[in-house]
């Protein structure tokens, strides 16, 4: 993970999850136990999903393809894709999840 200090701050360090990714519907906080995610039937819909995990390792599956997000990495799920969300380690993983057109 890559931390960068802004000009001017001292004692801080930051991480940027992504970039302009379209316009924000919601967002949300998602705790995922080990073996936990979903949907078990992966679903589609009209906005797409901006996934960035904050702690342990998720794997993002879409389509018939899937991919790992470590900590401090993000990933954009184009929403009319079959797509769903599951932990890939054995403690809890902690996602943001932003719903985005």
């Amino acid at each position: 993970m890559q931390y960068m200090t802004p000009p001017n701050h001292i004692g801080f360090k930051a991480v940027k999850l992504f970039g302009e990714s379209g316009k924000i519907i919601d967002g949300a906080v998602a705790y995922l136990e080990p073996n936990g995610g979903g949907p078990v039937e992966k679903h589609t819909h009209f906005h797409n999903h901006l996934f960035s995990v904050l702690e342990g390792e998720a794997k993002i599956v879409v389509g018939e393809q899937f991919v790992i997000l470590k900590q401090g990495e993000s990933f954009l799920v184009d929403g009319t894709i079959p797509h769903s969300v599951w932990n890939n380690c054995e403690k809890q993983t902690v996602m943001l999840g932003i719903s985005v057109l």
